[in-house]
């Protein structure tokens, strides 16, 4: 059985809960570049070599566009049209949508591809938007089932779809290149709702659909 200690009073106030997949309110100062120094020293550097002087600003600069999911709205991104989609009553799927986030355990980088589907209920998304989309939630700190649900519940709820089918496969650097070390590896999560949960004629032909090449 887990037992934990009674924790220590602090003469500090502590941050309120964050909201679902956001910052704390009340969160810190913005990591600044003074805080980048202390890291290349702590790691046994020296900030002022040449290679490193300008490092910092790079590397603020290089977050500030990893973490930019934080300031996107799903909403803004899935405007949706019933022009050309009123009639549509089959499967639009998108493979090979490339992934890029940041693993939240270690600040690792994970990659790979996503392949979305959904079955409209007369309103359609222009194609473009599903990449949007998957930028939007994997340009934050992340884990890959809650980025594949992610990507999935917004579907649903900003296009209200008949069903939504989302695959995600990744490989991690946290685990190729720390740990257990075994590069190569690829990491497969799914998300399938709505009448992709319990249809297995439409549930196997959205696979057949996203079946790798």
């Amino acid at each position: 059985m887990a037992t934990s200690s009674a924790p220590r009073k602090s003469g500090r106030r502590a941050s309120a809960p964050s909201p679902a997949g956001g910052r704390p309110r009340g969160a810190v100062a913005a990591f600044g570049l003074q805080d980048w120094r202390r890291l290349l020293t702590s790691l046994g550097e020296n900030p002022d070599r040449q290679g490193l002087m300008e490092t910092p600003e790079r590397v603020a600069r290089a977050w500030a566009h990893w973490s930019r999911g934080y300031r996107e709205q799903p909403a803004a991104i899935l405007k949706s049209f019933s022009d050309g989609g009123e009639h549509y009553n089959e499967l639009i799927v998108v493979r090979s949508i490339p992934v890029y986030s940041h693993c939240e355990h270690h600040l690792a980088p994970f990659f790979g591809h996503a392949a979305i589907g959904y079955l409209p209920s007369g309103r359609i998304v222009g194609l473009s938007k599903l990449k949007r989309l998957v930028d939007c939630f994997a340009a934050r700190l992340q884990v890959q089932e809650r980025l594949t649900q992610q990507i999935a519940q917004s579907l649903v709820e900003h296009l209200m779809p008949k069903a939504v089918g989302v695959i995600l496969r990744c490989r991690h650097l946290c685990m190729e290149s720390r740990g257990i070390a075994v590069p190569g590896e690829e990491t497969v999560t799914s998300a399938m709702l709505g009448d992709l949960e319990h249809n297995s004629a439409l549930r196997g032909e959205f696979l057949a659909l996203t079946k790798p090449d």
